[in-house]
C-alpha cells in the first residue's frame, strides 16, 4: 500500500467509525486496515483515532486530518481520471441506495444501457423502502422520495411523483365508490395502512383542499411494510391505497386498478438525489446522477418540485 491508500483507510474508518465495517467495505482484511492505520499515525506522529472496544471516533489531530485527507484522495481521482487512457472511461465501484420499487420497475430494467456506456464501473444498487445512513454505510448516493428531513447531507431535487388515490373493482364492488371525501370519511371505508418503518405510526390518508394539505387516518384491516405489498393488498380488494401514478399505471390501464377521489389527490412527492457531500464528487457518481435524472424525467413533474 502507498501513502494515498492510507488516506483512504484512514477516511473509510473515520466514515464509519469502525474498522471492521471499513473493512468490509474496503474488502480487505481488518487487520491490514488496523496495520495501514498505524502506519499513517507512525509516519505522521500523532494518534489519529481513539479506539476503544464499542466505538471509533477521530482524535483532535484526526479532526484535523479529515477535511485535508478527504481534498487530497479526492484530487488524486480526479487527476487520474483526468489523464486516464482514451476510451478507459469511468472506473470504480459505485454504490447507490433508491425505494425498492424505483429500483426494481424503472432502474434495473435500464441498467444494462447505463452499464454499456461505462463498462469500468462497478455499480451496487441497493434497493429499501428504509433510509438508510450514507455515511455510515459507504453509500455514494441515495435517490429519496419524500418530504426530506434536515440533515448533512446534499440534496439536489429531480422534480415530483404525482399521487393518486385508487382501489381495485372488486373493494368498489363492495363498499362503494367514494364520490367526495364525506363519503370517504362517513361511509366506512377502509385504507391498507403503511408503516415504513417496523413497529412505525402508520401513515394518514391525505388530500389537498383548498390549497392546503389535509389529512386522516381511516380504519385499516391490514398493514403493510413496503410498497410491493402495500399495491399487491390494494389489488386483492383489502382497501383504497395512495401511490405514485407511474407506480399502478399498469393496473391503471389493465383495469385491475381504478383511480377514485381524482379533484382530492394527495399532494406530490419530491424526489431527490442526495450525496453525503459537496465537494469532489467522483465522476462515476456524477455521471449517475446524470444518467438517473434523465431516465426519470418523463414520470416526474418538474413545476411540483
Amino acid at each position: 500500500m502507498d501513502r494515498l491508500d492510507h488516506l483512504r483507510i484512514f477516511l473509510r474508518i473515520a466514515q464509519c467509525s469502525s474498522f471492521t465495517l471499513a473493512a468490509d467495505q474496503l474488502g480487505l482484511p481488518r487487520a491490514s486496515v488496523s496495520g495501514a492505520l498505524q502506519q499513517l499515525e507512525a509516519r505522521l506522529g500523532a494518534r489519529l483515532l481513539h479506539r476503544t472496544t464499542r466505538r471509533v471516533r477521530l482524535t483532535a489531530e484526526g479532526e484535523s486530518l479529515l477535511e485535508r485527507a478527504r481534498s487530497l484522495v479526492h484530487g488524486m481521482e480526479a487527476l487520474e481520471q483526468q489523464f486516464s487512457a482514451a476510451g478507459q472511461g469511468l472506473r470504480g465501484r459505485l454504490r447507490v441506495e433508491m425505494p425498492s420499487r424505483i429500483a426494481h420497475r424503472l432502474v434495473a430494467p435500464a441498467l444494462p444501457e447505463f452499464l454499456a456506456r461505462h463498462p469500468g464501473v462497478e455499480l451496487e444498487l441497493g434497493s429499501s423502502d428504509r433510509a438508510v445512513d450514507l455515511v455510515h454505510d459507504g453509500v455514494d448516493c441515495a435517490l429519496r422520495v419524500g418530504p426530506l428531513a434536515p440533515s448533512s447531507l446534499v440534496a439536489r431535487p429531480l422534480g415530483s411523483f404525482a399521487v393518486i388515490s385508487c382501489a381495485s373493482p372488486r373493494y368498489l364492488a363492495r363498499h362503494g365508490t367514494p364520490r367526495d371525501m364525506h363519503d370517504l370519511l362517513t361511509q366506512q371505508h377502509r385504507q391498507v395502512n403503511y408503516a415504513a418503518a417496523a413497529g412505525g405510526r402508520y401513515a394518514p390518508w391525505e388530500w389537498t383542499e383548498d390549497g392546503r394539505t389535509r389529512s386522516a387516518m381511516l380504519p385499516g384491516d391490514v398493514a403493510a411494510g413496503n410498497v410491493e405489498t402495500y399495491i399487491a393488498c390494494a389489488l386483492a380488494g383489502v382497501g383504497l391505497v395512495q401511490v405514485p401514478a407511474y407506480d399502478v399505471q399498469d393496473h391503471l390501464e389493465s383495469g385491475a386498478l381504478v383511480e377514485v377521489l381524482s379533484p382530492w389527490c394527495p399532494p406530490a412527492l419530491p424526489v431527490h438525489l442526495v450525496y453525503p457531500h459537496r465537494r469532489h464528487l467522483a465522476d462515476r457518481v456524477q455521471a449517475f446522477g446524470h444518467w438517473i435524472e434523465d431516465l426519470l424525467r418523463p414520470h416526474l413533474d418538474r413545476a411540483a418540485s
